[in-house]
């Protein structure tokens, strides 16, 4: 038997999850994702909207798995000076 999780290089978020109305460099912000999440600690990946479009690098600074949820604290490491699409639809 093992346990499920997803393995995530980005952190994609709805404002329902945390995604911050505002997005300031060094400010800090809490999230929760359903299911267990696998993503990097204390590395630069990108926060990602709802639509996909990248604005920002964050740094995970906490991450805790609990009753089928992850609950993360993150920091804004870098603001970008134009937005970025990951994803092509």
């Amino acid at each position: 038997m093992g346990m499920p999780c997803e393995v995530n290089s980005i952190l994609k978020l709805k404002p329902s999850q945390g995604y911050p109305t505002q997005l300031e460099k060094g400010q800090r912000y809490q999230a929760q994702k359903e299911g267990y999440r696998i993503i990097p600690v204390d590395v630069p990946i990108p926060l990602v909207d709802e639509n996909w479009l990248a604005r920002v690098d964050i740094k995970i600074c906490r991450l805790v798995w609990e009753n089928g949820v992850t609950n993360l604290e993150f920091e804004i490491d870098r603001i970008y000076r134009v937005p970025m699409l990951t994803k092509e639809f």
